[in-house]
Parts: C-alpha cells; structure tokens; sequence
C-alpha cells in the first residue's frame, strides 16, 4: 500500500514537472492578434500619460493586442521621423515605450554582440526590424520613463527588441529577441503572423 502512494506522488510530481516546463516552452512562442479600437475604448489611466507627446503627432492608432501570454493595450503613432509604440497592460499601467530604429542607431559594441549572437546561432539569417526599448522600471514614474524615449536617451536600462528570420530544416523561421543595452540575450521566442491558426487556442 505504502508503495502505491509513493508512486502515486511521484507520478503527480513528474506530472506537474512535465506540465510546467510545456508552459514554460510555451510561453517561448509569441502568437499575436492585434484589433483596432477607438480611442474611447482606450484605458483613460493610460490616455493621460501618453496624451502629451501625441501633439504634433501624425498616424495616431490605438489598438487591443492579445497574444499567447496575456491581453494589453497600445497606442503607435509617428512623431518626427520616428514611429513609436506605447504599450499598457490590460489595467492600464506602461509596460514599455518602443520605436523603430536601424543598426546604425545601436552603438557599434552592442551591435557586434548582438551580431555575434546570431552568427553563433544560425547559419543563414535576415535582420527584418530593429526597436529600441523602454521598459517600465520599478521604481521609476511612467512619465519619467516616456519622456526619456520620447528624447531617445541612450540608457543603460534601455533594450533592443530585433525581430529576424532564420534558416532551419524546416525552411525559414521568424524570432523576436530582446537584447539589453549592451549586447545580451534577454528572451528569445519564435514568432507567427497574426493569422496563425492557433493564435488563441
């Protein structure tokens, strides 16, 4: 009897592992489904911070993005020769400030990093969009950290978001890889188009 109880936890235990290291792989993909909505269905807490720096501004969108993790909102627009994206979580507080720059945007040490990173990694690649980030920070106000990628302050804090297609047995598949500041991998997940069929299930 006493033996088919230890079985039993260990069963459970080996269960649990299993499934929650297929989360974790999970959680590794990125399925993205991004709607359109109006600004009245914006989260007004979140409108306030952003509604200063959307003056001057040209091709203000807001949208409900919701992928394989978790739901949240953005606002993208263009303001000088850039094009920004702010993103909320789904409460309404900033997740991160991001716009799009080009390799010669990312100081020459970072990049031979990043690239060396892909070089070791895969035979065949094609860099397809570069962002510069702002991640929200603890103990700092989101108008502080808007306003400062609203400058494009270079920071420590700041990370590069690199989104590239590379070659496989398969064919070619798309990443998204977060670096920080100087050149590291964060996160590394693949990445499908908004018409993947198993985007929400």
């Amino acid at each position: 009897m006493r033996s088919n109880v230890l079985d039993t936890m260990k069963f459970n235990r080996l269960f649990i592992l299993v499934l929650f290291l297929g989360q974790i792989v999970g959680a590794q993909n990125k399925y993205e489904k991004e709607t359109r909505i109006d600004k009245a269905d914006f989260p007004d807490n979140a409108f306030s911070l952003i509604e200063t720096h959307l003056e001057n501004s040209k091709r203000i969108r807001f949208y409900k993005e919701v992928d394989s993790t978790k739901q949240s909102f953005e606002v993208k627009l263009k303001k000088g020769k850039l094009h920004y994206s702010v993103e909320f979580d789904i409460q309404g507080a900033l997740e991160d400030v991001e716009f799009e720059i080009d390799v010669v945007d990312i100081p020459e040490d970072s990049w031979t990093a990043i690239e060396k990173y892909l070089k070791s990694n895969h035979s065949k690649f094609r860099v397809k969009k570069i962002q510069q980030q702002y991640p929200a920070l603890k103990d700092e106000n989101p108008s502080e950290t808007i306003r400062k990628a609203f400058q494009n302050l270079i920071l420590p804090e700041i990370n590069y978001e690199i989104v590239f297609s590379a070659k496989t047995d398969k064919g070619f598949q798309e990443y998204e890889g977060l670096f920080n500041s100087v050149g590291q991998l964060i996160t590394l997940r693949k990445s499908y188009p908004p018409n993947y069929d198993h985007i929400l299930y």
